[in-house]
């Protein structure tokens, strides 16, 4: 159990800095591809602690995951997740993967613009309360 709530912590700390990208204007303060790393670096970030703090949860119920993608199925089997979610979480497998080998400035913008949309922020809040030891 402590594993696990340490991982949460780093999850919900990883998560308020994100929040910070997102809720403040730094577009203003920032040329656009220092503020496309900064986005990128913090998503990165909250992933590797989101799938982190689901691997200890699901230690806790005796099971164990060694990927995002097998974590995020097994979320799913045990009604932690909606399918909806799991599909969300699937694309963000993908956003990651991508975000690890993009050299093209448009693209990272792309990603950049999906990472900041509502329904991947308002899963990130939702699973930091749900799974809130």
């Amino acid at each position: 159990m402590e594993k696990f709530r340490r991982a949460y912590e780093a999850f919900e700390k990883a998560f308020k800095r994100f929040e910070e990208v997102k809720s403040q204007n730094l577009m203003s303060f920032f040329r656009e591809e220092f503020y496309t790393e900064i986005v990128v670096k913090r998503f990165e970030y909250l992933y590797e602690a989101l799938w982190k703090t689901f691997k200890e949860f699901l230690r806790v119920r005796g099971i164990e995951c060694y990927s995002p993608k097998s974590c995020f199925s097994e979320l799913l089997k045990e009604s932690v997740v909606s399918y909806s979610e799991k599909e969300l979480l699937s694309e963000l497998i993908y956003i990651r993967s991508r975000l690890v080998h993009v050299y093209e400035e448009e693209t990272a913008k792309r990603l950049r613009d999906r990472i900041l949309q509502g329904d991947i922020y308002g899963l990130f809040k939702e699973l930091l309360v749900r799974l809130r030891p």
